[in-house]
């Protein structure tokens, strides 16, 4: 075979060079630069859907949870003056003149958006500086000169400002930024000196929140799992006639509209429903004593099973469609029953399977929204609701960030000691 020929020479030391001159070194450089420069332009715009889709939200969520500038973006002087007051009895007439020109230079826009965030703080404060704000521009209207005494005229627009626990809560916003929401989060509360302390008695809903969340999240995936597990076991030992029959079954919820599957178990679980209906006509129940499982944590829980079990098959059925039937009849040979072979052989081999199924299933469980809110009442909403509750009514954008990235964490968290019990590596979907 005749040899290829490469149009090349070679300087005076000997270099190699390129057929229009060049270093072939510095040629192979510069074709390797633009390949590396071709891949970054190819994945570029992957890149920045990521960001703009994903990080970026994240990032707001993240600045969110911690800003807290909207009482000290109307409120400057107040706070400002708030620095000399010692706390123990109801402020000067400084602090007082303080208050009195913030709210009569704030527009509107800012006393609303203030005033909402100081009631959280503080219940009624929305509707002092509302009234408040209406006040003081009626008495500049009359008397553009006004110049006090301010305590006073405060006073008499609203025998509130004489009360020195309105004041004491401003203490906890004096801070652009602050941790109030992640405390408020678990029924916490900054007090006067920035001291830790708990939410009212009224207002402590989030740790039976959290703790709910989590139950809820174990129970389905262990429920999954449960049922699962046989299913994929069916799947990957039936014949293929057989197999595929029961795949499609598997498969059909996908095809078919969340929406449409909760309405049909709304359907079938309440008190007049399918299963109630049958379970009087076999004379199991009596029809005075019909169970309840709509509105409340027994429904939540019967969906979010249905609804996730796909979640839980397919990883697991597709590690299992792997594993060799000779494995077990290698253990049958050598003297185990068919039961200590399968624990004992074929359940191990499942395992990363089962990691993969678990790890999805609980993660998309514990941010779940659509099924609590419509099945769940009272005693089935989960943190999601909640975290959806505030967004959507603008109630509290910072409380509902603090929580999503509480929520967040929590998932990494749990990503990680997964990977440091059973090693992502082990992790299979098929």
């Amino acid at each position: 075979m005749a040899a290829t020929s490469i149009d090349m020479s070679t300087t005076a030391t000997g270099e190699l060079l390129t057929a229009d001159g060049r270093p072939l070194k510095e040629s192979l450089q510069r074709s390797l630069r633009r390949r590396k420069l071709t891949a970054l332009a190819l994945v570029a715009p992957a890149v920045v859907f990521l960001f703009v889709l994903f990080g970026m939200p994240v990032i707001y969520l993240m600045t969110w949870s911690v800003d807290d500038t909207q009482v000290n973006n109307a409120l400057p002087r107040t706070f400002a003056a708030y620095q000399q007051w010692d706390g123990e009895e109801l402020p000067s007439e400084p602090l007082y003149e303080a208050m009195f020109k913030d709210v009569a230079e704030a527009s509107g826009i800012q006393i609303g958006r203030a005033s909402t965030r100081m009631n959280y703080a503080k219940s009624k404060w929305k509707s002092l500086m509302k009234k408040t704000k209406r006040q003081v521009k009626a008495l500049l209207g009359t008397d553009p000169d006004f110049a006090g005494p301010y305590k006073e005229a405060l006073i008499g627009i609203d025998k509130r400002w004489e009360d020195i626990s309105f004041w004491h809560s401003l203490g906890i916003m004096k801070d652009p930024y602050t941790l109030g929401y992640y405390l408020n989060s678990f029924d916490l509360q900054y007090g006067f000196g920035k001291e830790v302390v708990q939410q009212p008695e009224n207002r402590r809903i989030y740790k039976t929140l959290w703790m709910r969340t989590l139950m809820i999240s174990v129970i389905v995936t262990l429920a999954c799992l449960a049922l699962g597990y046989p299913v994929a076991h069916l799947l990957a030992t039936l014949p293929l006639r057989y197999s595929n029959l029961l795949m499609i079954c598997v498969l059909m919820p996908f095809w078919t509209s969340l929406l449409v599957r909760i309405v049909a178990w709304m359907i079938m679980l309440q008190q007049e429903g399918v299963i109630n209906d049958t379970l009087v006509w076999l004379r199991l129940v009596g029809d005075e004593s019909r169970w309840q499982m709509m509105y409340n944590f027994t429904g939540t829980i019967i969906v979010m099973t249905q609804i996730l079990l796909p979640f839980m098959i397919l990883p697991v059925y597709s590690v299992m469609k792997g594993i060799s039937p000779a494995y077990m009849k290698a253990a049958q040979n050598l003297g185990a029953p068919p039961a200590i072979a399968f624990l004992r052989v074929y359940v191990p081999q499942s395992l990363p399977g089962v990691g993969a199924g678990v790890i999805l299933v609980f993660i998309v469980a514990i941010g779940y929204f659509i099924t609590p809110e419509l099945v769940g009442g009272k005693d089935g909403q989960m943190i999601g609701n909640y975290i959806a509750y505030h967004l959507k009514s603008s109630l509290n954008w910072g409380l509902a960030s603090a929580m999503g990235v509480i929520l967040l964490t929590a998932i990494l968290i749990l990503y990680w000691v997964y990977d440091r019990v059973v090693g992502i590596d082990n992790m299979k979907m098929g």
